[in-house]
């Protein structure tokens, strides 16, 4: 195992929050693996590169010597995690639950060393709690503690409803920490009031405290909103190698080395090192953006399909030629074809309103002539036999039934 300095460096490279420093160090020099600890409410079935900084994370703990639990919020999701919301969240069934919690665990796995991670749900120990369990876990906690929440002070302030279950929210997330002896708990920058109340449950039932370690929120692909995919600017795990490695090559400059520090496995004395060049001027921003795509695409595909994904990429944008594999659409052209109808039901976008922003913003080409703002319906015969082009990397050929 590394020396406990050499373990620090690595462990806050990219991180926002550790509280407190000292006690993860006092830990770190026992010389044993330490439980490091997240939890994950399966709210949604695809992941994106901003949902998987914590699992990065967790792979360097891993990669260092430590234990992973990851924690399937199977019984938590039945109340919603309340952090950032402005709402209380919509109910899921447990067949939804069971649904994404599967798929999370496939996607979670490309990333983190199965043989150095225990899964667990937590319905196994707070499924089983009786009413006066329950009290006696909430009798730790005082009413003004929980609303010291931001969430929780600005819905109050707004009059906008808090349910009762979402106060008992933090208590479950933190006796998931007493349950598995968690040594460390991950989250993002807005878990930190849950991470915290785990370490105050800790102390107050007389077991040591975890450390609590959180992540900053990863812009998406704009480099200015958090990456979501409401806002479009989002990198899936799952998405084909063409396309991530396209939308790595469309992230500002700025955010670069965020994303090696938060997207990559590289070492962190190495992204140090890209660091150091790209401010001296030693290597261009380009050179080392295409580095990117490809690392995050070896990682969740292969280097093959990296490299076939930077050629491809180059016939379309270097060489201006249409990528080889466009796929053809056989539709029921309308005349005439309304455009963002169209463009929504072959999967170029997500939605009509999506399409709607795309062309809006000079986003879309029919047969590589730009279609102007408020340009929603076409001639059919303009339609059929085309190829459709939305943002830079999506294409489709469309034609008539």
């Amino acid at each position: 195992m590394s020396t406990v300095a050499e373990q620090m460096h690595v462990i806050k490279s990219g991180i926002a929050d550790l509280v407190p420093e000292a006690d993860l160090r006092a830990k770190l020099e026992r010389g044993r693996p330490l439980r490091v600890k997240l939890g994950v409410d399966p709210t949604a079935p695809d992941l994106h590169l901003g949902h998987a900084v914590p699992l990065r994370k967790l792979r360097q703990f891993q990669d260092l010597g430590h234990m992973v639990v990851l924690i399937i919020g199977d019984f938590t999701a039945l109340i919603g995690d309340p952090s950032g919301r402005n709402t209380t969240r919509p109910a899921l069934s447990r067949e939804q639950i069971e649904t994404n919690a599967q798929t999370y665990v496939a996607q979670a796995f490309k990333v983190l060393d199965p043989a150095k991670t225990e899964l667990v749900r937590n319905s196994e120990w707070l499924a089983p709690l009786t009413f006066e369990d329950l009290l006696r876990l909430a009798s730790k906690f005082t009413v003004a503690r929980i609303l010291e929440r931001d969430d929780f002070q600005k819905r109050y302030r707004e009059g906008i409803g808090i349910s009762l279950h979402e106060l008992l929210y933090p208590i479950a997330q933190a006796y998931d920490s007493v349950a598995i002896a968690a040594d460390v708990e991950l989250g993002g920058t807005d878990q930190l009031f849950n991470l915290l109340a785990g370490r105050e449950l800790m102390e107050k039932l007389g077991v040591e405290p975890q450390v609590c370690l959180t992540l900053p929120l990863l812009e998406g692909t704009d480099g200015f909103q958090k990456m979501s995919k409401s806002y479009g600017n989002y990198i899936g795990l799952t998405e084909e190698p063409g396309e991530m490695f396209g939308k790595v090559m469309s992230i500002p400059d700025e955010v670069m080395i965020k994303y090696y520090r938060l997207c990559t496995s590289l070492a962190v004395d190495e992204v140090e090192e890209i660091e150091s060049r790209l401010a001296s001027g030693a290597e261009h921003p380009n050179a080392a953006k295409r580095r990117l795509a490809r690392e995050i695409v070896s990682l969740y595909h292969s280097p093959k399909a990296a490299a076939e994904a930077e050629e491809a990429f180059d016939r379309v944008f270097r060489q201006h030629q249409l990528p080889e594999d466009i796929p053809e659409f056989q539709v029921d052209l309308t005349d005439p074809v309304y455009l963002p109808a169209l463009l929504s039901a072959i999967g170029l976008t997500a939605t009509n309103g999506e399409a709607r922003r795309l062309i809006d913003q000079g986003g879309v080409r029919i047969s590589g002539s730009v279609v102007p703002s408020g340009g929603y319906h076409f001639a059919r015969s303009v339609v059929d036999g085309a190829v459709v082009q939305a943002g830079r990397r999506r294409f489709a050929r469309v034609r008539a039934q």
